[in-house]
């Protein structure tokens, strides 16, 4: 196999890739039931165990569906805005509502505009949900209506925590408080359901926490952005540290594990919110499709007993905001791997940690895309020497090899040979420029994946024009420019003696640039810069073998 034949089989592995990921996006949205406008809620979770000691397992609740004409309950608002939110929740269930991320506009054209990571308002909803499931006395689950203290909260210049409490009173003297912390800074929510026991019996009971939300319109990407990115379910368990429960999971059966500590997510393109309870505690977590059109992740804590006249506490933690490792790793162990780099994530970390490096140093994350190409192809100087140099070895023999297929005709066995025999001849091996190109397609993916996963890469301005490099540049140029490489290239490469495969080459930059069109700009400058740092290296070892010749 020639090297114009291995570049249009790189070239098939890319668009194939690429077809893949929109093939993988059309089938989610296939397993997924039609989606609702008007959806059935799920009814609270309810345990079936007898009472029992603290230590007690938990048990996966049954959650069955309700008539679809229900729709999300909703009463009384409480607003909450700190430096990093602008959230709401509702005394109905004490539900977290709405979140929107102060720090990341919902786009440039609207700054003042939050991004909304949570919310109520159909057709797409994403809540955060809590409760308590009790088996001697009362307690409320995500229907039961809560009194705030107050119907506006700001975190105010100085204040580093903000308290938000929500007020449930039960007919037999047991009130639950439920109160979530908000610090300066940080993204995780602490969320207490305080158990105040006030009737002359003991309280028996267990904590729940779960995500509810349908399907987004779309999963995060397809051949309109250029990207494809999973939307849906997150567990992390000691056996597994990262496991994807999808919707169509969720829609064939329901999870029913017992996990110690760990954590439970649903994740989307640059987001997440994750509920993450103690580590050194074990619950049980569920999945549950509701009415076809929403899913339910949660977890169940362990039973707690609550004497009468005492107070009782159960404590979990949501984080809500965008994937940035470093904040991750610091919420819960394995969180980061919510930025989902693929099967080489090996490589891509590593890559994200040199990216991240010389972008402190710069303060620019497109000048940082551009030096991290350089030093990849630095990496692989001598890999990519070993290349050019068989390319243009190759191209030196192009003349001779259009005579060998003009003498031979359509004789292929005869034209093989006599090809072979030019090979041993001049000492050239034509698969000498296979190895390196190979060696380089897995990083080449794997920072791909880097580019299209880092949120750090949403809104981030490069030059002029270019504003923002997680999304398509608005004029082409980038990609156009990429195309004229991919020219300027083919002609350094030597012709390929098929004249099918010299029209299938000759249409391979168009069929890219069209492709690139929409594809974020960040992805097309390092194309862009690596086809050019290539080109150079090319035409240097390129000359530097037609002169050793010369001088033979």
């Amino acid at each position: 196999m020639d090297n114009q034949r291995l570049f249009l089989v790189i070239a098939l592995v890319f668009v194939l890739f690429l077809i893949w990921q929109a093939w993988m996006e059309e089938q989610a949205a296939k397993t997924l039931p039609s989606q609702a406008v008007v959806t059935g809620e799920p009814a609270p979770p309810s345990s079936t165990t007898e009472a029992a000691p603290r230590q007690d397992l938990p048990s996966v609740p049954a959650i069955p569906g309700v008539p679809a004409a229900k729709l999300l309950d909703t009463s009384q608002r409480i607003q909450v805005i700190t430096d990093m939110f602008v959230a709401e929740i509702d005394a109905t269930g004490g539900d977290l509502r709405h979140v929107g991320l102060r720090a990341y506009p919902q786009s440039l054209e609207d700054k003042n505009q939050p991004f909304v990571l949570l919310q109520d308002s159909p057709p797409e909803i994403y809540i955060a949900q809590s409760g308590l499931i009790a088996s001697t006395g009362a307690a409320p689950n995500h229907y039961a209506r809560f009194a705030p203290e107050q119907t506006e909260y700001r975190l105010q210049d100085g204040q580093d925590v903000l308290n938000v409490k929500l007020t449930w009173q039960g007919e037999a003297g047991v009130k639950v408080v439920k109160v979530y912390t908000f610090r300066r800074g940080s993204y995780v929510i602490d969320v207490k359901q305080q158990v105040e026991n006030g009737s002359v019996e003991e309280w028996r009971g267990s904590p729940y926490w779960q995500l509810q939300r349908t399907p987004p319109a779309s999963s995060g990407g397809g051949w309109g952005t250029g990207v494809y990115t999973y939307t849906g379910g997150v567990i992390s368990t000691p056996e597994k540290v990262y496991e994807k429960i999808s919707f169509s999971d969720m829609a064939k059966e329901n999870l029913d594990r017992q996990v110690l500590g760990g954590w439970l997510a649903m994740i989307q393109h640059y987001f997440v919110a994750a509920w993450v309870p103690a580590q050194d505690q074990t619950n049980a977590f569920y999945s549950k499709a509701v009415d076809d059109s929403r899913y339910v992740l949660g977890m169940v804590g362990p039973q707690g007993v609550v004497p009468a006249g005492a107070v009782g506490e159960f404590h979990s933690r949501l984080y809500a905001g965008p994937k940035i490792q470093s904040a991750l790793q610091q919420v819960a162990p394995n969180l980061q791997l919510t930025v989902d780099y693929g099967f080489l994530t090996i490589i891509a970390e590593p890559l994200f940690w040199l990216l991240e490096k010389i972008h402190s140093v710069l303060g620019n994350w497109g000048w940082a895309i551009v030096v991290l190409t350089v030093l990849i192809k630095l990496a692989f100087y001598k890999l990519s020497e070993t290349s050019y140099k068989s390319m243009a070895n190759m191209r030196r023999l192009a003349p001779e090899l259009t005579k060998l297929k003009e003498r031979y005709g359509d004789d292929k066995q005869r034209m093989n040979q006599a090809m072979m025999e030019m090979y041993r001849k001049e000492k050239i091996n034509p698969l000498g420029g296979c190895l390196p190109i190979v060696v380089q397609i897995p990083v080449f993916i794997a920072l791909y994946w880097v580019l299209l996963e880092s949120v750090e890469m949403r809104q981030a301005p490069f030059i002029l024009w270019i504003q923002d490099l997680s999304a398509k540049d608005p004029y082409f140029v980038l990609p156009l420019i990429m195309g004229a490489t991919m020219l300027i290239q083919q002609k350094l490469n030597p012709p390929p003696p098929d004249p099918m495969q010299a029209k299938v080459m000759m249409a391979l930059p168009i069929v890219f640039t069209f492709m690139f069109l929409w594809f974020p700009a960040g992805l097309v400058l390092y194309w862009v810069v690596n086809n050019v740092l290539s080109i150079a290296q090319q035409y240097v070892i390129t000359k530097r073998v037609e002169a050793g010749l010369n001088k033979a």
